[in-house]
C-alpha cells in the first residue's frame, strides 16, 4: 500500500476512535514509523511501504486508536525547547508548565550558585530545563517512585545536567534534613478524584494516576508543600506551584501572612490561573 492510501485509511480509523486531529496524527505516526519527516511523506505520496514498515505502522496506529497518547508511543515530548524521554511512569510534560521554568530562571539568574528543590520531579522536565538555562544552579529532585527517578535521570544525562541534579526517593520533603534552597518548585497532583472521569481518555486511562490526583480534593499535597516549604527556604526564598482550574483562591488561603510576604497568581497563555508564586519573609 502506498503512503497516500495508508494515511487516508489511518485517518479514518483514528477519527472513528475519537482522536481529535486524525489526519495530523496519522502523518506524525507514519513519519515516526518510517523515521522520516512530514515533508518526505507529502513529497512522496506514491511511495510503497515494505511489509516490515507497514507492520510497524499498524502497531503504532492500533495503539493510538486505543487512545494511548502519541507521546507514549514515540517515547518523547518536547518541553521548553528540549526533547524529553517519557514513559507511562511519568506525566507527559505540558506547555503551560513552562511558566514555572520561566519564573524559576528569572528568580535564580543573578544569584551566586543558586539552589532549588523540585517536589515530584516526574520526567525531570522542569528541573532539567532550569539547570540547562542557569548553568551555575544545582538542584535536588524528589519523587516517590524509583521508576520515575530513572526517567528523570535519563533526561538529565541527555541534557548534561546530572552532575548538578541530586535525585532522591521521598514523599514530599520527607528525606530532607537541614537543606536550604533559594527556590522550591512543584507540579503536584492537583486534580480532585471526583473529576478524574471527566478527563480525556488519553489522560485518565494512560497517565499515572498518582501524578494526576491526591485521591482527595486535589489540594492536600499543595497544602502540605506550602506548610512545610518555609523550613527549607532561605530568607526571601521563593515557592512556585502549578495549580488547577478554580483553585487559586483556596490555595492562597493556605499561605500565612506571618510567614509569606508576597503571593501572586500567574495566568497561563489561556488566561487561566496556573502558577502560585510566593516569597518568604
Amino acid at each position: 500500500m502506498v503512503i497516500s492510501e495508508i494515511l487516508k485509511n489511518a485517518a479514518g480509523i483514528l477519527q472513528q476512535s475519537g482522536v481529535a486531529e486524525p489526519r495530523r496524527e496519522s502523518v506524525l505516526l507514519l513519519a515516526f514509523a518510517l523515521q522520516k519527516n512530514k515533508t518526505f511523506l507529502i513529497a512522496h505520496p506514491e511511495n510503497k511501504l515494505s511489509a516490515e514498515e507497514e507492520k510497524r505502522f499498524q502497531e503504532f496506529l492500533q495503539r493510538r486508536a486505543n487512545r494511548e497518547p502519541f507521546q507514549y508511543i514515540t517515547g518523547k515530548q518536547e518541553f521548553y525547547g528540549l526533547d524529553f524521554a517519557v514513559t507511562k511512569d511519568v506525566l507527559i510534560p505540558r506547555s503551560e508548565t513552562e511558566l514555572i521554568v520561566e519564573n524559576a530562571i528569572e528568580i535564580l539568574r543573578g544569584k551566586e550558585n543558586p539552589t532549588f528543590c523540585e517536589i515530584g520531579i516526574g520526567s525531570g522536565c522542569i528541573s532539567v530545563s532550569i539547570l540547562h538555562e542557569v548553568k551555575t544552579a544545582s538542584a535536588i529532585g524528589l519523587d516517590i517512585s524509583e521508576n520515575t527517578l530513572e526517567i528523570a535521570r535519563e533526561n538529565s544525562v541527555t541534557h548534561n545536567v546530572l552532575n548538578r541534579l541530586d535525585l532522591k526517593i521521598s514523599d514530599v520533603f520527607e528525606v530532607l534534613k537541614n537543606e536550604k534552597f533559594d527556590l522550591i518548585v512543584s507540579n503536584p497532583p492537583y486534580i480532585a478524584s471526583e473529576n478524574i472521569e471527566t478527563l480525556q481518555v488519553e489522560v485518565r486511562c494512560f497517565e499515572p494516576l498518582t501524578a494526576l490526583t491526591d485521591g482527595k480534593d486535589g489540594l492536600s499535597i499543595i497544602k502540605k508543600i506550602i506548610n512545610d516549604a518555609p523550613k527549607f527556604l532561605k530568607p526571601h526564598g521563593f515557592l512556585l506551584i502549578e495549580i488547577g482550574f478554580n483553585q487559586a483562591d483556596k490555595v492562597k488561603s493556605f499561605f500565612s501572612s506571618n510567614v509569606w510576604q508576597k503571593i501572586e497568581i500567574l495566568p497561563d497563555l489561556q488566561g487561566i490561573p496556573r502558577i502560585v508564586k510566593a516569597k518568604i519573609r
